[in-house]
């Protein structure tokens, strides 16, 4: 695999290691990073293997998730603001 050299300030080197995750490269760091979000709708049917018991769990999940979500945020006093 060929390799290239980058240069980069303390700064910008600091901020590329927070977001390095265990097991990690720099460039799966950086492929991760920049790398374009695929379309919602390439998503459709995703789920339409999974049995109306499955779906149930992901949905009980997802709705446990959103509630201690905003149980955190009454209690940091960060709810999101009308605007």
């Amino acid at each position: 695999m060929a390799a290239k050299t980058v240069a980069l300030d303390p700064e910008a080197y600091a901020l590329l290691a927070k977001a390095k995750q265990p097991g990690e490269t720099f460039s799966d760091v950086v492929k991760r990073s920049l790398h374009t979000r695929r379309p919602l709708v390439e998503f459709a049917g995703a789920w339409k293997h999974l049995s109306a018991q499955e779906l149930r769990l992901i949905r009980g999940s997802i709705a446990a998730g959103r509630k201690g979500d905003a149980k955190r945020l009454s209690e940091q006093d960060l709810r999101p603001r009308p605007t």
